[in-house]
């Protein structure tokens, strides 16, 4: 992937809803899909204010009679065109994912979206249904699955270097909330506020992150039952967590834990995931990304870094710089954004697409049916539930 060259036939004409101007997820959106020439952006619905989002979308070359009011006025024009839009990601509040979702789906476009997909199971199978009847892409944006020492890690266990998996240790616990900094801040007001995200906050926010990571590692592992607790230690947050502790039981007889937290004070990110077999186990880390840390029992750590020759071809191929230059967020988005257009452009073409992992419906659909499970075990006295 080192030298960018074409990996689609054509562009796929693309738009936007939400990420307008302050936006620091659109940013990261519109950087990672237009990074290889694989989406073209032409068409927005980019603020709740019209004003406004006419005006940024100037400011990024959108043609003026395509910076849309809202969704519907955008979904409803661009289908008249031959030029129309073919895919929209959506990068608003939670709360509105759902709707937009469907509406996109319902206007055959394929769909990136933030996560969650949705508040509940039930709406997630029913946008899964969808999809699937419209033979449309859902993409999830679970970012930091793009990173090559995932897919090192994916390798490795499939390979049987670890062994006989028995333990999946997972954490996203961050301190930036380790007070009430939602009454001066719009951006994080929302993310506290059941209307906007449903029956959680961290849970939903951040531990659906490492857990996607533990389904790209280990894709034929699946959970049986969980028992979650959950605190609100910032009180005027409560009903909704801001720390949560969460145990697995999985089919195979191995257990997991996801930590997610807001109010580790000090704590910059520290999102981990720690897979530990019965001959070795791996550790990934997001604030130094470009390692996977490899322990083998009975002898010296190994750190395995992105770009060298002794990764796997399958890691090798998300390379964009070489060996020895640093890759980030932004790298990670980009190897997603272009399995979202492999796959969109295999729909399209009425080809199959199974040999292409990305985060999709089922990513989607997953995420919600987890924190909808934990939110159960935790308002029944952290008991343990059944996971279907």
């Amino acid at each position: 992937m080192i030298n960018g060259e074409k990996k689609i036939e054509n562009p796929i004409r693309w738009a936007m809803v939400g990420g307008g101007r302050g936006s620091q997820i659109g940013y990261i959106h519109r950087s990672a899909a237009l990074r290889d020439h694989n989406f073209q952006l032409v068409a927005g619905a980019f603020d709740i204010n019209a004003e406004r989002g006419l005006d940024f979308g100037v400011n990024l070359h959108v043609e003026p009679e395509r910076c849309y009011p809202d969704y519907k006025k955008m979904f409803e024009e661009e289908a008249k065109r031959e030029d129309g839009i073919q895919a929209v990601s959506i990068a608003t509040p939670n709360g509105t994912h759902y709707e937009i979702c469907k509406a996109a789906l319902e206007a055959n476009l394929h769909v990136v979206c933030e996560k969650p997909l949705c508040f509940t199971t039930e709406e997630a199978k029913e946008l899964e249904a969808l999809a699937k009847e419209k033979n449309r892409v859902v993409g999830i944006t679970y970012g930091y699955s793009g990173h090559q020492a995932i897919e090192q890690g994916r390798q490795m266990i499939a390979n049987g270097d670890l062994g006989e998996i028995r333990i999946i240790n997972m954490q996203f616990a961050h301190g930036f909330h380790s007070e009430a900094v939602e009454l001066d801040n719009p951006s994080t007001k929302w993310r506290v506020d059941p209307k906007f995200v449903g029956p959680s906050y961290v849970l939903g926010d951040l531990g659906t992150h490492p857990l996607y990571l533990s389904e790209v590692m280990l894709p034929n592992l699946k959970i049986k039952k969980l028992m979650c607790t959950r605190q609100s230690f910032v009180k005027t947050r409560a009903p909704l967590e801001d720390n949560a502790y969460t145990i697995m039981e999985y089919d195979n007889g191995a257990v997991g834990t996801v930590w997610s937290c807001a109010v580790n004070a000090g704590s910059m990110h520290s999102q981990k995931i720690r897979v530990i077999g019965s001959k070795a186990s791996i550790e990934w880390w997001d604030e130094q990304p470009n390692q996977l840390r490899y322990e083998v029992q009975g002898k010296p750590v190994q750190i395995l870094e992105r770009g060298m020759n002794y990764l796997y071809p399958e890691a090798l191929v998300d390379d964009r710089i070489g060996g020895g230059h640093p890759e980030g967020l932004f790298e990670a988005w980009s190897n997603l954004y272009t399995r979202f257009a492999l796959a969109m452009e295999a729909a399209d073409q009425g080809r199959q697409s199974d040999d292409i992992w990305y985060p999709g419906i089922e990513a989607g659909v997953e995420g919600v049916r987890w924190v909808e499970n934990c939110v159960r075990s935790a308002e029944n006295g952290a008991v343990w539930v059944d996971y279907f």
